[in-house]
């Protein structure tokens, strides 16, 4: 043994694991991707939360638009006639022919379609009330209720197709609403928002 006088240092607990030089003990790995994990798990919840609740505010995301857009876009070119201009048929000169206004395409009224009325106001049993202006109009009455999407200025008819603008232009002359706007996320094919002003 040595001849050293004891100390402090000689003195070590018996259940003691630590030997030599005393180190602070490294965090572990999980320690550090805690954080990580964390911000992943709160952004998964705010995408679940975005994606079940935006369809029931009437929200619909582009991509599920498309398709009856292509489909409506499909539809139009079927529509033009096929057949070439017979050799019996003269062609217009260009000296015939005035610089007027392009042909505008008329589309037809389409009352079948349903029309959803919704109250963005604080009055009470406003839609209900424009309901029934629609189905004494001759249209067909959809879902009526509370206006869960952005505050609008002012009353609105909305169409989710081109092919219905006719039918919304329609619709907001017999409610007496000066506003018609394309929605094309919107899942209702026309729709009415009753805003500030309405009565």
């Amino acid at each position: 043994m040595t001849k050293y006088a004891r100390d402090e240092f000689d003195d070590v607990p018996e259940g003691t694991e630590r030997r030599g030089v005393h180190r602070v003990a490294r965090a572990s790995a999980g320690a550090a991707l805690r954080p990580l994990l964390a911000t992943g798990v709160v952004a998964l919840l705010i995408g679940l939360v975005a994606y079940f609740a935006f369809p029931s505010m009437g929200v619909r995301a582009e991509a599920k638009a498309s398709p009856s857009a292509s489909s409506s876009a499909s539809a139009k070119p079927s529509a033009k006639p096929s057949a070439k201009p017979s050799a019996s048929t003269p062609a217009p000169s260009p000296s015939a022919t005035t610089p007027s206004a392009p042909p505008t395409t008329t589309a037809a009224v389409d009352k079948s379609r349903p029309v959803s009325v919704y109250n963005g106001t604080t009055t009470a049993g406003l839609a209900a009330g424009y309901g029934a202006k629609v189905t004494a109009a001759g249209w067909t009455l959809g879902p009526v209720g509370n206006w869960q999407g952005v505050a609008q200025p002012s009353s609105v008819v909305f169409y989710n197709a081109e092919s219905l603008k006719a039918s919304a232009t329609e619709l907001a002359g017999a409610l007496g609403i000066a506003r018609v706007e394309l929605a094309t996320n919107l899942q209702d094919p026309l729709a009415v928002v009753l805003g500030p002003g309405a009565a």
